[in-house]
């Protein structure tokens, strides 16, 4: 049997965004973003898809573009199948310097709120570890994100990385 502490998203019903109190829904956003952080930063990618919708956004895009209406992206995948690929990728076919993510996730705000939908942003920095054991800061920058329950599981719509680094430092291969 499973106690009230373990229980994840997953195990949760859908109620209505707009109807639920700001205190719930915040811890929501909050443990949803953890279990996605988590998830990359254990290297268990192939996890990483099953956080969005069938018909999602996903890109990494500079701060630059995005405020500016720009469409280009450093990543850019809109459907998970695409996000499927990305790991397979990554898996058997892209060659990269052996590293480690390390995110902090601070900050999280609710934008806008439907019955159906939720908009949230919240910072985030991303600490690569190389195989020679020097820590950088990777990426700086806000998630932003469209939120929806899906099956019955709270899932990403959309998730726009607005990264406010001025250069990716190296060849950009783990999703952030």
């Amino acid at each position: 049997m499973q106690t009230t502490a373990s229980k994840n998203t997953a195990d949760i019903a859908a109620p209505a965004f707009d109807s639920m109190p700001e205190r719930d829904l915040h811890y929501l956003l909050e443990r949803l973003q953890t279990d996605y952080i988590l998830a990359i930063d254990d290297g268990r990618l192939e996890e990483w898809p099953e956080f969005f919708t069938e018909d999602c956004l996903y890109r990494i895009i500079p701060k630059e573009n995005f405020d500016r209406g720009l469409p280009a992206s450093v990543i850019f995948c809109d459907n998970r199948g695409m996000l499927i690929d990305r790991v397979t990728s990554l898996r058997t076919a892209n060659i990269y310097q052996p590293h480690q993510y390390r995110h902090i996730v601070s900050g999280t705000r609710i934008l806008e709120r439907s019955a159906k939908q939720v908009r949230s942003q919240c910072n985030y920095v991303v600490f690569q570890t190389l195989q020679d054991g020097e820590t950088r800061v990777y990426q700086a920058g806000r998630y932003i994100d469209e939120v929806v329950w899906s099956g019955n599981r709270l899932r990403f719509r959309e998730k726009h990385a607005v990264f406010d680094t001025s250069r990716v430092q190296t060849l950009l291969a783990t999703p952030v």
